[in-house]
């Protein structure tokens, strides 16, 4: 099969096989500029020639229980990050703002937790149905895994799409993070998605993790059918455990959005690193 073919058969599929994937991942250099343009016919199919701008604000920062080996909010491991609880109304509000006057379509707030209390989903839905009534924006939220009627609570306030990245395949998630699980983070999702709220999940590509991990996440998320997949590579931080992994070659990186391109094939695959970029 050729990587005309594998287009074909993503755009026709609206997915490709798990060793399919995988070969993407394992394709060699002389062959880049093939997949590439095969990845790119996909994507000009459901998305023509455009970048839709998204706007991340920072609404509450450190200081997180959780211990994801790759973050810097985590508070056991004293990386020089800013520590604040969740931002006023106003400071939310004004950031959507400013995120309009930017260009964007999407505005995300997000916070270091492992889930929100009772007043922080309170101060994210007064945000949201100002930010609503003044701007076009769609509006979105990460705030941790959500429990009981929160996800409810945020599509009735107009919170458009709720991020939470599953980061990695099931297996490698232990060598991820411990204060959670895998299952955790797919019930959140499902939640968001039940109440009404489009999903945006994806994950960190650069933590260790095998070629078969990488195509494993694509597929989780191709099952759940996530609107939007934010591919992080991964930006290591002061203090963490991944602190000193090593860097993944720029071909690996385009390879690996390759591979999410072919396997979800309408969604929104945006690359990222990370909250400090």
């Amino acid at each position: 099969m050729t990587w005309t073919d594998l287009a074909d058969k993503s755009l026709r599929e609206g997915s490709i096989s798990r060793e399919e994937a995988l070969s993407v991942l394992n394709s060699t250099d002389a062959e880049l500029l093939e997949v590439l343009a095969a990845a790119f016919r996909v994507r000009s199919h459901f998305h023509g020639n455009k970048v839709r701008v998204h706007v991340l604000q920072n609404a509450k920062s450190g200081v997180c229980p959780e211990d994801c080996s790759f973050c810097s909010q985590a508070a056991q491991y004293h990386s020089p990050v800013p520590q604040y609880g969740i931002q006023t109304v106003e400071e939310l509000v004004e950031g959507a703002r400013k995120a309009h006057e930017m260009g964007a379509v999407t505005y995300c707030m997000v916070t270091s937790t492992r889930g929100p209390s009772a007043k922080e989903v309170e101060r994210i839905c007064e945000a949201t149905r100002i930010i609503k009534s003044e701007t076009p924006l769609k509006v979105c939220a990460s705030l941790g895994l959500l429990l009981g009627d929160q996800a409810s609570t945020l599509r009735s306030a107009g919170v458009d799409r709720y991020n939470h990245n599953l980061e990695t395949s099931e297996e490698f998630y232990p060598s991820v993070c411990t204060s959670h699980t895998f299952q955790d983070r797919l019930n959140t999702i499902r939640s968001a998605k039940a109440a009404g709220m489009e999903a945006c999940a994806g994950g960190i590509v650069g933590m260790g993790e095998t070629p078969e991990d990488r195509v494993e996440l694509a597929l989780s998320l191709r099952e759940l059918e996530v609107e939007s997949v934010p591919v992080n590579f991964l930006n290591a931080r002061p203090n963490t455990p991944f602190e000193k992994v090593p860097q993944l070659s720029p071909t690996d990186c385009l390879r690996s959005l390759a591979m999410f391109r072919f396997t979800n094939p309408s969604a929104d695959v945006r690359a990222a690193g990370g909250r400090e970029i």
